[in-house]
Formats: structure tokens, C-alpha cells, sequence
């Protein structure tokens, strides 16, 4: 299994319009993609514009599968509302039950 972490910057007052888009068009998206497993969108305690999205997947080779031209089109969909993220991805090595 293998989860990515993207981190976006996202001001407060933007935040909720921001989720509920960001739903409505990457997680629907990714719902539909073979290997995806689940999504969870976090917001840093601390530094509450800090939003990260962590996403699982079955396998590195069905994340990386996906066609750029799909992802083009998720993201133009975005619109204005499209973010720059860092990324970060993490192999799962043991999970406790």
C-alpha cells in the first residue's frame, strides 16, 4: 500500500468553499480509479491555512496509472480553485490492527 500526502496552502476564509470544490471534483474523480482505497483531507491544528490531503492506494503502479490527459481535466475543472501542493509519498510498511 502506498499513500501520498499532498499539503496546500489554503486561507481560512476560502477553506470551506475550497473542501467542499475540491471534493466535488478530485475525490469524486479518484473514487472512480481502480486501486484507490480512501481519502482523508486534514487541517493543521496549529497553523489552520495548512491543508493536507492523504490519499491511499493499493499500489504505487495504480496511482501512477492514471493518464495525465484525466488529471488535465480534473485540474481544469479546478478552475480558479486549483492549488499547487507538495507532495509526499510513503510506503506502508506495517499496520496495526
Amino acid at each position: 500500500m502506498v499513500v501520498e500526502f499532498l499539503n496546500f496552502r489554503v486561507p481560512v476564509n476560502e477553506r470551506d468553499r475550497w473542501l467542499g470544490i475540491e471534493a466535488e471534483h478530485w475525490t469524486a474523480f479518484l473514487q472512480t480509479k481502480q486501486g484507490f482505497v480512501r481519502k482523508e483531507v486534514w487541517v493543521n491544528a496549529d497553523d489552520p491555512e495548512a491543508v493536507t490531503a492523504v490519499i491511499w492506494w493499493e499500489s504505487l503502479d495504480h496511482w501512477r496509472s492514471i493518464p495525465q490527459a484525466e488529471l488535465d481535466a480534473v485540474i481544469q475543472r479546478m478552475g480558479p480553485h486549483e492549488r499547487s501542493a507538495t507532495l509526499t509519498t510513503f510506503d506502508v510498511a506495517r499496520v496495526a490492527e
